[in-house]
């Protein structure tokens, strides 16, 4: 819902936010906080000649429903229309969203983005402008047709050209689509550069690797090369055979480089890139957050999941390298946090995304129920005041009653993961004490 005293461009645009996004309405005739003008008067030929400007300064064009109300003895004008089914709308060239109870310009790349979800589609499944089927290796095509076989009751029969086909890679003008060059390309991919380096210091590097060939590959080349610079120790248990534990659960770290893979923006020029360092790996991708999602609504896994790959994705669960979408987060932190170690950190970066996860500082134990119960306390409150500065970040001005219905925990457990916060100088408190909130410093 929105305010406006008159009927301006102002007025549509938060229509057309509106469209692109879930809806709303717009009074005509009232002031910010719902208060109705004394001096707003609407003439005879006012509402016929607003409707037609709003017709006029969209594309595609946008009827909107008018009514006129009476609030307080004054008549305003109520404008209102549901999401709109094809997207996005613009005014004048220019296309806006509504996030909270502002209107934001979109960049080209959400623009992109909100047009092929409306046609449930995604870049990758667009036939590729500069590749050609002689780019791609059938052998490549096989191993993926083997590896389905591997977990399917319906073992595939095809040959590879008709695989490619029916998972709709192969169009029926002979072009490829875009994931069809990324997933079986012969030559290098430069689409999908990942450069990967261990770093004794944020400026040494130790050793470096730069992948730019088929995701299939960089999958289980990034996993090598990660494996080869992280520590593996040895358990004693009593039995012939030595227990391996490596420094960081493989199983998860798989999964973030899975991850990375099949979610990044490859529209985007710039690069993959992992660092590893002494006591953390940071695992940062090209591409925002996409649909509306933000860090708080991934940690607490209140979100439905979108593939901005759709048809990577696809082939990546046919191939059974991934499971289902949406799952992957709360299954990396899980098993971070059954391992002993800090949940990751996940940061939403001006032009990307990246996961930072922290390897557990290497201490003589001497054994007992203490040590295990210590762990855990000290996890799970790192996990709170992480997920709680998150929070604030994305939601400034949110209160301790608000944080507490967020995570569900009780308004101390709350007040202690704030006052870790503030003596950290990480969030300040802002307002009069009964209605002021925390910020981010």
């Amino acid at each position: 819902m929105e305010f406006k005293s008159s009927f301006n461009d102002e007025v549509i645009i938060s229509l057309v936010a509106f469209a692109n996004s879930e809806g709303g309405c717009v009074y005509v005739g009232m002031e910010d906080h719902g208060v109705p003008m004394s001096n707003f008067t609407i003439g005879k030929e006012s509402i016929p000649i607003w409707t037609n400007e709003i017709k006029n300064k969209t594309t595609p064009s946008i009827f909107p429903d008018v009514v006129v109300e009476v609030v307080e003895g004054i008549a305003v004008v109520v404008f209102s229309l549901p999401e709109f089914p094809i997207k996005p709308i613009a005014f004048k060239g220019r296309y806006y969203k509504r996030v909270k109870n502002a209107n934001h310009q979109m960049s080209l790349q959400e623009i992109s983005d909100l047009h092929l979800k409306t046609y449930a589609s995604s870049w990758d499944y667009y036939p590729s402008p500069h590749y050609e089927l002689a780019s791609i290796a059938l052998d490549k095509v096989r191993r993926f047709i083997a590896s389905s076989n591997e977990i399917r009751e319906n073992k595939i029969q095809d040959d590879p050209l008709t695989v490619l086909r029916k998972f709709e890679l192969l169009k029926e003008n002979g072009q490829i689509a875009n994931a069809c060059h990324l997933l079986f390309s012969k030559n290098e991919v430069f689409d999908a550069t990942i450069s990967i380096g261990r770093f004794s210091t944020e400026t040494s590097i130790k050793d470096s690797l730069v992948l730019q060939t088929d995701l299939f590959t960089e999958v289980e080349e990034t996993l090598t090369f990660v494996r080869k610079h992280i520590n593996k120790n040895y358990i004693i248990t009593g039995d012939p055979k030595r227990e391996e534990r490596w420094e960081y659960p493989l199983d998860a770290l798989r999964e973030i480089i899975v991850n990375m893979i099949v979610h990044r923006d490859y529209q985007n020029a710039g690069e993959s890139i992992v660092k590893i360092f002494d006591h953390k790996i940071a695992f940062y991708n090209p591409g925002c957050l996409g649909n509306g999602l933000t860090i708080a609504d991934l940690t607490a896994g209140t979100y439905i999941s979108y593939a901005r790959n759709k048809k990577v994705a696809d082939l990546f669960r046919e191939a059974g390298i991934i499971e289902k979408y949406g799952s992957g987060i709360q299954r990396i932190t899980q098993a971070f946090l059954q391992y002993g170690l800090s949940a990751p950190v996940f940061e939403s970066l001006p032009n990307g995304f990246q996961v930072t996860v922290y390897a557990k500082v290497p201490e003589t134990i001497a054994g007992g129920v203490n040590v295990g119960v210590n762990v855990g306390v000290n996890v799970g409150v790192n996990v709170g005041v992480n997920e709680l500065l998150m929070l604030i970040q994305e939601n400034p001005g949110i209160n301790v009653l608000e944080m507490k219905a967020y995570f569900k925990v009780t308004q101390r457990t709350v007040e202690r993961w704030v006052k870790i916060l503030k003596d950290k100088g990480k969030i300040e408190f802002r307002g009069a004490p009964k209605t002021g909130g925390y910020w981010g410093v």
